[in-house]
């Protein structure tokens, strides 16, 4: 799938259930947000990317701790979500604007740090995105991504990453963390794995927050049922279809 075909499915996707997402409490809340508020470190001198800030939740995480923070993402929907949560909080500090991960508008070297959370699985092209991160950081800045990492059997990883694409169609690749740290090193932003979460996605509110189609809830439901039984084990499948998802922190250093 070409970039511009995944850029339209995720603002076909999204447009529609952006303000979910400013009130689930997986993407509003959790240990993995925390972490990466925490890993981040901010001295208050620090000039910070969000890269697919989704409803904004890692922005005004930082805001209170940098010098400033530019949110974007693709879809409009979710940036108006940011920008409430901004205005409610009456932060002066933080822009947010419509790019594309993979083209950034900005220029080389004018961030101190780039963060990104439960977004990279969009990336069409995450290697050209990751590229652009470094072009955007200063040297020694800092990269921290959060995302759902894929399972280590085969079978699970294949398993997860159909389930996700049944319920999101914009949905591209839930990558490992062995695939992560390569990539990071071939776009010039060295990387080590710093935390992994197992986060729990109660079934109904996971496809309700997309408004899953109906038919596509019955497949999931069907398929999360007859599951392997290694494959349950390893995502921490329910009896009522939720399950367990592994979530990584990562963090790179641009060389």
């Amino acid at each position: 799938m070409s970039d511009a075909s995944v850029n339209q499915s995720i603002q076909q996707q999204f447009g529609a259930v952006a303000a979910n997402y400013t009130t689930s409490v997986v993407h509003a809340s959790g240990a993995d947000l925390q972490g990466l508020i925490a890993a981040a470190a901010l001295t208050g001198r620090e000039r910070v990317i969000d890269v697919g800030c989704g409803a904004g939740h890692v922005t005004v995480g930082l805001a209170a701790h940098a010098a400033e923070v530019v949110a974007i993402d693709l879809t409009p929907a979710m940036l108006a979500q940011t920008q409430q949560q901004v205005d409610a909080r009456g932060f002066t500090n933080v822009r947010v604007e419509s790019a594309d991960a993979a083209a950034l508008p900005f220029a080389d070297a004018s961030f101190d740090m780039a963060v990104s959370r439960y977004a990279a699985h969009h990336f069409a092209d995450p290697l050209a995105v990751l590229r652009e991160v470094r072009r955007v950081l200063k040297p020694g800045g800092r990269w921290l991504l959060v995302d759902v990492v894929s399972p280590t059997s085969p079978m699970a990883d294949t398993f997860l990453n159909a389930v996700e694409i049944l319920r999101d169609a914009s949905h591209v690749r839930d990558h490992s963390v062995a695939q992560w740290l390569s990539m990071c090193a071939e776009a010039g932003l060295p990387a080590t794995h710093q935390q992994t979460w197992s986060v729990r996605l109660e079934f109904t509110t996971w496809v309700t927050r997309m408004a899953t189609p109906e038919h596509e809830v019955v497949q999931l439901r069907r398929m999360l049922t007859a599951a392997p039984a290694h494959v349950k084990t390893e995502l921490g499948i329910e009896d009522d279809c939720s399950f367990h998802i592994p979530v990584a922190l990562i963090e790179g250093i641009a060389s």
